[in-house]
């Protein structure tokens, strides 16, 4: 249950927080969503709207002559204890209790069920496995009528949203020996870190798991061997946790985020190029490559977000943004290369295309009505996948922008909303619909 420490809230806001404790309650991580899709059909079916469902699973719900579509994607990133979702309400933030919270983007679902459930004339478009490759959006089936499309996806209360960046993920893999050797066994688990959103956070100093703890092995004066290597969480988090265990003499340094446990002498298989993989690990780009100074946001970024290697298969995982499709083209052929100088087999997933910015009337409109809640409004664009990037592609006719309350760290433990943010950007999207729908 939410636990009220704050203000009382308005009665709007009071709407939209039991709107999303319910979401809560549906277990909806990427692929695993049938349950919160089969309640939104439902749902917007009791209210009069029709109801389309694609073979990807996206929803498009609609009423009337409808001249706007709002859209959002269903699906969480479950991090920590999640699906399982304990809410906790402090000072003006929403939380939840050791798991990701899924504000990013059910408070978006949230929102619009609220108008759904009075029945605006409005296409509301739901789309599948977002956090996963924007998978939804790629294989979208449906002809939309209306004219104007608002994306409800971004994290930063009174900003208009005109551009993101593309993204690719890279999967490195090879065969690994294995040698004899018998030295103490340990186990070393680094864990705690904060992680973060691979976009908008890998600006922020977010410490890499992967990469601290085989810098800490690397630079051991008698080398380490590995028996396994496991680290990251999500492809499109920064790593929070790696674990390792390895063979060695010596003695180990414990600090608050490290723990380090004897395990026996009994010997076993290592790599046999651990030596090489902790360098790899350990010196391998990872963060903001470039930045764009007039946008000021990262141009070029890579995510080191998972490694697994034991039983003698080696796996690394990166994924890679970009403001460009030509950057993001140079920046995985840059990645690919050093990763094939390794004996890396290199393989390519859940590629999207960039989201050029454009500024028009529907861009400026909703800047002004923004303005008008806020105070205050910019034109911007944002280090990270949106749907609009897609959907500009598929729609090429339709005027698109994005805007959302402000969520702080999602895709980790520490995702949180503030809730003065999404009251005020609710009441800035019925002036939108007003004018618009």
């Amino acid at each position: 249950m939410i636990e009220a420490r704050g203000k009382m809230k308005g009665d709007e806001l009071k709407r939209i927080l039991e709107y999303f404790k319910t979401l809560t309650q549906l277990p909806h991580c990427s692929r695993e969503a049938d349950g919160l899709r089969e309640y939104l059909q439902v749902f917007a079916r009791e209210r009069g709207y029709e109801v389309l469902v694609d073979a990807a699973g996206n929803l498009l719900m609609s009423k009337g002559l409808p001249r706007l579509c709002l859209q959002a994607h269903y699906d969480m990133v479950c991090v920590g204890r999640a699906p399982e979702i304990e809410l906790l309400e402090e000072e003006g933030w929403l939380r939840a209790r050791e798991s990701s919270l899924g504000a990013d983007n059910g408070m978006a679902v949230a929102m619009m069920m609220a108008l759904i459930e009075e029945g605006e004339d409005l296409e509301f478009l739901l789309t599948a496995d977002e956090e996963v490759g924007l998978l939804g959006a790629k294989a979208l089936e449906f002809e939309l009528r209306s004219t104007r499309l608002l994306n409800l996806d971004t994290e930063e209360a009174g900003e208009v949203y005109i551009g993101c960046a593309g993204g690719v993920d890279l999967v490195a893999k090879k065969s690994c020996s294995m040698i004899r050797d018998d030295r103490p066994l340990w186990r070393l688990e680094l864990s705690g870190l904060p992680g973060g959103h691979s976009g908008v956070d890998i600006d922020k100093g977010v410490p890499n798991a992967i990469k601290e703890l085989a810098a800490y092995l690397a630079e051991r004066e008698e080398e380490p061997a590995l028996v396994s290597l496991r680290g990251g969480e999500r492809r499109n988090s920064i790593p929070a946790s790696a674990v390792a265990l390895v063979r060695a003499e010596g003695h180990w340094s414990e600090d608050e985020n490290l723990k380090i446990e004897a395990l026996g002498e009994d010997g076993s298989e290592v790599l046999a190029d651990s030596v090489e993989l902790l360098r790899l690990l350990s010196t391998a780009p990872h963060g903001v490559v470039s930045e764009n100074c007039e946008l000021r946001i990262p141009e070029e970024s890579l995510n080191l977000a998972i490694v697994n290697a034991e039983g003698g298969a080696c796996r690394i995982d990166y994924s890679l943004r970009a403001m460009s499709d030509e950057g993001l083209e140079s920046l995985a052929l840059r990645t690919q290369g050093l990763l094939e100088r390794y004996g890396y087999a290199v393989s390519r997933y859940e590629a999207y295309p960039a989201w050029k910015p454009e500024i028009n009337d529907f861009t400026r409109g909703i800047s002004k009505i923004l303005e008008g809640e806020f105070g205050r409004s910019e034109l911007k664009a944002i280090h990270a996948g949106l749907e609009c990037g897609i959907l500009s592609q598929k729609y090429p006719e339709i005027q698109m922008a994005s805007i959302g309350p402000t969520i702080l760290y999602p895709h980790s433990v520490r995702e949180r909303v503030d809730l003065d943010s999404v009251e005020r950007t609710f009441r800035a999207l019925r002036e939108i619909v007003k004018r618009y729908g």
